[in-house]
């Protein structure tokens, strides 16, 4: 039997697979199967290669039926949920420490046992294990630069954990990375490894989710939620992060309303949603903050904050609005923007990073600069021309269908893993 193993930086996953001549056994390890752009991914990596026959397991410290992808309840994907009780930080500090800790820890015990687990430091445990392990590295974008260095202090801390990233990434036998954008991130934050070749591999959209009627999915999943009289809804669709930039979505409306008259700002409304753990200090205060913007911009009467929506609640969100406004700059690929396109539902991004390369500028909606103008401008475009958000929606839903189908996903990553085995 030959072994392989597939990881995943920025909270994502390193799994192992047992090849076999019957059958590629699976297991993804993340620290917190919650909502997000990296758990999605997982989850879709976890149903492509469960739909190419492999046997599929996710293990995870943190799992709340409450708060996660539907998927993630299928009793045939097999979530397995361990080490709940494991603290994640001291006071709210070495959040990166006890991450690695636990992630070699749970390395350790599953390849005793001939399982897997997940980023790049698991990687040296399972190149030395009892039986030798390929490594597949997927790049979601590199760890240390989701965190901030504002002290002496924290650069110290941060510097050994930072090497550590690099070098054990470079001794995966393939990496992959979810756009052109992370490519050259990659590049210029790993320069050491400049020899080592990445493939983009774009992420999927699982549309099971996506696919119910029209009529059900409004049914089941607006009700109550939006005032009456509304004619024209913009949805914000982020979780609740300050990095985020969801405040350009508030001061983008307010934009907006100075230019309407009275008559149709009272047919303007928005919609911010998105993903929310009240275990998440973060989450708390910027919800908080957030609501305080809005009462200072004087919308908070044309504006609807929904913490952590419901499958059906987001799909009806995406097909029931004018258009999405992702706020994000940086963002190294973005799944909302593919979302809200397959249900021809426009796109407002931030021109930079992945909606560079998944939102057809003037096609599928438009790129602007991070500006409460710039996506004034847009929004009221699409607030004014009814036939626009139709022929921009519909070419949304075909570049999707093109570009960001499950079944490409599937084939290029069971690619890539059958390469390995050879």
């Amino acid at each position: 039997m030959t072994h392989l193993s597939t990881c995943q930086c920025h909270q994502a996953s390193l799994s192992m697979l047992s090849v076999s001549s019957r059958m590629v056994r699976v297991v993804f390890l993340h620290p917190d199967l919650g909502i997000g752009g990296a758990e999605r991914l997982v989850v879709d990596a976890a149903v492509a290669l469960r739909s190419r026959g492999c046997s599929v397991q996710i293990w995870t410290a943190h799992h709340d039926p409450t708060h996660c992808f539907s998927e993630t309840l299928d009793p045939d994907l097999n979530v397995v949920c361990v080490g709940d009780w494991l603290p994640t930080s001291v006071f709210g500090y070495l959040h990166a420490l006890f991450h690695y800790l636990f992630m070699l820890t749970l390395t350790f015990t599953l390849v005793f046992f001939s399982l897997l687990l997940q980023v790049s430091v698991c990687i040296p445990v399972l190149r030395l294990s009892r039986q030798r392990k390929k490594v597949l590295f997927y790049c979601h974008f590199p760890d240390q630069l989701l965190t901030q260095r504002g002290s002496a202090l924290k650069k110290l801390y941060r510097a050994p954990i930072d090497r550590l990233e690099e070098l054990t990434t470079g001794m995966a036998d393939t990496v992959l990375v979810n756009s052109c954008f992370t490519a050259g991130v990659f590049r210029e934050t790993f320069r050491t490894l400049d020899g080592v070749q990445t493939d983009v591999l774009y992420p999927s959209l699982n549309t099971h989710s996506f696919d119910r009627p029209p009529e059900e999915q409004l049914e089941q999943g607006l009700g109550g939620l939006i005032p009456e009289g509304v004619s024209c809804l913009f949805l914000s669709l982020n979780r609740y992060e300050r990095k985020k930039s969801l405040g350009l979505a508030l001061e983008g409306l307010s934009s907006l309303k100075t230019c309407l008259a009275p008559g149709d700002q009272a047919g303007l409304h928005l919609v911010v949603a998105g993903g929310y753990d009240g275990r998440v200090a973060e989450n708390v205060q910027h919800y908080a903050e957030l609501k305080e913007l809005a009462a200072r911009l004087g919308v908070e009467d044309s504006v609807t904050f929904l913490r952590s929506p419901s499958d059906s609640q987001k799909v009806a969100l995406l097909r029931g609005s004018a258009g999405v406004l992702y706020t994000p700059s940086r963002e190294h690929f973005g799944i909302v923007p593919v979302e809200a396109m397959y249900c021809c539902c426009p796109v407002i991004a931030v021109r930079s990073g992945g909606p560079l390369e998944s939102v057809g500028d003037g096609e599928t909606g438009f790129l602007c600069e991070p500006t409460a103008e710039a996506f004034s401008l847009a929004m009221e475009k699409l607030f004014r021309d009814p036939q626009l958000r139709r022929d921009m929606g519909q070419a949304g839903r075909r570049r999707v269908q093109e570009k960001f189908s499950l079944e490409a996903f599937s084939d290029q990553l069971h690619g890539y893993i059958l390469r390995l085995t050879q």
